[in-house]
C-alpha cells in the first residue's frame, strides 16, 4: 500500500449521451403540436461543440430550451455543461440562442477549487494538472472531507473526482 493516496478533479461531458439527448429533444421538438409548422429547431456542432437553438418567437425558444434540458436531464447529462448566450431576436420575428459546452476545467475553475482545498487548512496537496486538479494526501478522510467540500461549494461546471488511489 502506498504511503499518499490521490484523486483528480475534472469536468467531462459523456459526448454519447449528450447526443442522444439532442436527437430525443429533436424529435419532440419535430413532433409536438405546439411546435408544428414552426421554426422551431435544435441543431448541434461538433467542434467546437455548440447547440443551436432556434423558434419563431421568444416565448416559443423558452419551450425548445425546456425540452432540451429535460431530455438532458433524464440521459445524466449535467445542466451546467453548457453556458447559454443571451437570446437573439431576428429581423423576421424569430429568436435563436446558443449553447457552448464547457469540457475540462479552465484556469480560473482551477484556481477556485485549488482555493477552496487549501481554505480547508487539510493537509493535503491540490495542483492543477492541464484541465483538472490532482489532490494527494496521506489520509484518506482527508481527500473524502475535500471531496464533501467542493460538492458543497457547488461550481458553475459539472465536476467529477476520478482515480481514486
Amino acid at each position: 500500500m502506498s504511503d499518499a493516496h490521490s484523486f483528480d478533479i475534472v469536468s467531462k461531458v459523456n459526448l454519447q449521451e449528450l447526443r442522444n439527448a439532442l436527437q430525443q429533444a429533436q424529435k419532440e421538438v419535430a413532433t409536438r403540436f405546439d411546435f408544428r409548422g414552426s421554426r422551431a429547431g435544435i441543431a448541434f456542432e461538433e467542434s467546437p461543440p455548440v447547440v443551436k437553438l432556434t423558434a419563431d418567437q421568444p416565448a416559443q425558444l423558452k419551450g425548445v430550451l425546456d425540452v432540451l434540458q429535460g431530455k438532458m436531464a433524464k440521459r445524466g447529462v449535467p445542466l451546467n455543461a453548457f453556458r447559454w448566450d443571451p437570446p437573439d431576436t431576428l429581423p423576421g420575428g424569430g429568436a435563436k440562442q446558443q449553447g457552448h459546452l464547457q469540457q475540462g476545467l479552465s484556469t480560473e475553475h482551477a484556481r477556485d477549487i485549488v482555493a477552496t482545498i487549501k481554505a480547508l487548512g487539510l493537509k493535503v496537496q491540490p495542483r492543477i494538472d492541464g484541465d483538472a486538479v490532482r489532490v494527494s494526501a496521506k489520509a484518506i478522510d482527508d481527500l473524502q472531507t475535500v471531496i464533501q467540500a467542493v460538492r458543497a461549494k457547488g461550481f458553475p461546471v459539472p465536476l467529477q473526482f476520478e482515480n481514486y488511489r
